[in-house]
């Protein structure tokens, strides 16, 4: 009897799996390669995480833009910093074999963002670096350098202070940077960061206001630099800001530095966000090549979202859009009708997430209409029930009509990786002369498409939870803490069970399999994704981040 039902079992197995299969409808399968290189751009990435770095590599292809990064041996990993030494000279060495170059200076000079944080390097370090910038360009004259540096952001180093007094150097720093804000502060504001700041070691408080006072000198010498033209464009970012607090003063203090300078966005740029700076100054740079300035319209799923500031941002959804947007050479549209692409930002929490099935159906008439659509997935509490895709599979829009997707970590993450993708993404389908370039430019495309709805929303929103509990069930300290001689392979094996079985599904429903229109300068094809293979690891011993890769797109043309 065990054996009939053990037979039976398999042949049902088999039998769902042959109609979840893609069916034979007539589609003919192209063979699809990723575009043919056109430039090669050397990066010095903020560090090893992929974001930072395979992010730009995967997105630059598309536009047919080999990014090349310095050896993994040379980089940080977790809390070892880079040999910024060796970086320093793999980039001088190697330089002249690139059209430009985008640096990290937090890596050149720090070894990573991790390591920036603990503010260990000296003015010797700083004048070191800034004396290689001046070498680079000048044994490298024509070739263009983008460099982008980190403010220090508002949360305490670690190490600095214990958890009670880091809350109160909070407390300081948002009140005192909303009492600088004010003409005329109140009494009780004055009075209140009085006793916070008494409250605060001495020391521990002159260290903390030291972070910034030592950046805001070192970032007035970059901002020389790039005056002088010693960097072609320098873009400085906040990570992990809040709307008040002391590292916005800072900020504004550069700008009425540049106002006094007359320094223009086009020489130095102030911007939220730190992982995805070097996307975005690629993106902004193939723009700047091509003569493209894009046109956008801004879309959001709800009257309260453009004022909404999620967490870890100090501007509103509207104004980093903007901000983003300005970036990468573009204007704002009035409308879907005479614009480039369309930004769609979808910021769910618990009151908006119940109108998810009209944005879905705005989205939809949107992508029929053969409009452009970079859409933002955010969720205010990182969960799965507040993102939007889920709703769009279920209401079988053709999710490979979208120009663009992204929903990972802060806004300004997700916002400028989902506009460099669609900057890069129109600027290869002008460039594409034929039926065989724009099946290409498809699979890259596709290829980050479906690396975004993995990672981004499954993984991030839902396969991460999960993950974390298993592993705090096996004695992993909040799930978070892998070590490579205990838990890491575990980890590793539900990561890949995780994401094999969410591809799985993905592929076989109806919104990844509905044929769409990729238009480019001469043509527009009907394809349509049949499939595609993933490799997943953690690239550092926690649950955090993940390396996603995505091989051998299935492509079909529908004729």
């Amino acid at each position: 009897m065990r054996r009939i039902i053990s037979v039976c079992a398999i042949l049902f197995a088999l039998i769902c799996a042959f109609f979840s299969l893609p069916q034979d409808d007539g589609s003919v399968p192209v063979p699809a390669e990723f575009p043919a290189i056109r430039r090669r751009v050397l990066l010095v990435p903020l560090d090893s995480r992929p974001p930072c770095g395979r992010f730009v590599q995967d997105a630059a292809r598309i536009a047919g833009v080999e990014v090349v990064l310095p050896p993994a041996e040379l980089l940080d990993e977790y809390f070892r910093p880079g040999d910024t030494a060796a970086i320093q000279a793999w980039t001088m060495d190697h330089l002249s074999e690139f059209d430009a170059a985008i640096l990290s200076v937090d890596q050149l000079l720090h070894g990573g963002l991790l390591a920036s944080r603990q503010a260990r390097k000296t003015t010797d370090d700083e004048n070191a670096l800034l004396e290689f910038l001046r070498k680079l360009r000048a044994a490298h004259q024509n070739i263009p350098l983008f460099a982008f540096s980190i403010l220090p952001r508002m949360t305490p180093p670690d190490g600095l202070c214990d958890w009670e007094e880091q809350k109160r150097l909070m407390k300081y720093s948002r009140l005192r940077g909303r009492i600088s804000r004010e003409t005329r502060p109140k009494n009780e504001d004055l009075a209140a960061l009085e006793e916070l700041r008494a409250s605060i070691s001495p020391e521990i408080l002159a260290q903390y206001e030291k972070l910034f006072a030592d950046y805001a000198a070192f970032g007035t010498r970059l901002i020389a630099l790039a005056e002088n033209g010693t960097i072609d464009r320098l873009v400085i970012g906040q990570d992990d800001s809040e709307p008040y607090s002391i590292p916005n003063l800072t900020l504004h203090r550069f700008s009425e530095l540049l106002t006094a300078k007359n320094i223009g966005e086009n020489r130095v740029f102030l911007t939220q966000g730190a992982d995805e700076l070097a996307l975005s100054i690629l993106a902004a740079v193939e723009a700047e090549r091509e003569g493209f300035s894009p046109r956008v319209s801004l879309l959001y799923n709800d009257a309260s979202t453009p004022a909404r500031v999620l967490p870890y941002m100090g501007a509103t959804l509207e104004n980093n859009a903007r901000e983003k947007i300005r970036f990468t050479r573009g204007t704002i549209a009035p409308s879907p009708d005479v614009s480039d692409f369309s930004l769609y930002l979808s910021a769910n929490n618990e009151t908006t997430k119940y109108n998810r099935r009209t944005a879905a159906a705005e989205i939809n008439t949107l992508i029929n209409e053969n409009r452009a659509v970079a859409l933002v997935d955010l969720s205010e509490h990182l969960c799965l029930d507040e993102t939007l895709l889920p709703d769009l599979i279920e209401a079988e829009v053709p999710i490979h009509g979208l120009a663009a997707y992204a929903g990972w970590n802060t806004a300004s993450n997700s916002i400028g990786t989902a506009v460099a993708h669609a900057v890069l993404l129109q600027i290869a389908q002008r460039r594409t002369q034929t039926e065989t370039e724009a099946i290409n430019v498809a699979a890259a495309h596709i290829s980050f498409l479906d690396s975004r709805f993995l990672e981004d929303c499954y993984y991030l929103k839902d396969i991460v939870d999960h993950l974390n509990y298993s592993l705090e069930k096996c004695g992993a300290q909040n799930g978070r803490g892998l070590e490579y001689n205990y838990n890491y392979s575990l980890g590793s094996l539900l990561l890949e069970k995780a994401l094999e079985n969410r591809r799985t599904r993905l592929v076989h429903t109806a919104a990844y399999q509905t044929p769409f229109t990729f238009q480019t300068k001469n043509t527009a094809l009907r394809l349509r994704a049949a499939d595609f293979a993933i490799t997943a690891r953690f690239p550092w011993p926690r649950t955090f981040e993940i390396d996603l890769r995505i091989s051998n797109p299935r492509l079909y043309r529908e004729d």
